[in-house]
């Protein structure tokens, strides 16, 4: 099935959000937003102990998707 424009560049601009990393490793969206501050700033949190493998996951998620956007178009 062929994409329009407007389905295409959709697709195309998606993006992996705090929710959807929070979701892969089963905590608040606030919890990976505080591990995202600078260490010195006053509410920072260290990582999850897990994180490598669920960015790992997400990665490899998105890489697909756009694998099958690239063949849909070609």
């Amino acid at each position: 099935m062929a994409l329009d424009f407007r389905g295409a560049t959709e697709a195309l601009f998606d993006r992996v959000t705090v929710e959807d990393l929070a979701a892969e490793l089963d905590l608040k969206p606030q919890t990976i937003k505080q591990a995202r501050l600078a260490e010195d700033a006053n509410g920072h949190r260290s990582p999850p102990s897990n994180w490598e493998a669920a960015i790992a996951r997400l990665a490899k998620r998105r890489a697909e998707q756009f694998r099958k956007l690239a063949e849909k178009l070609s």
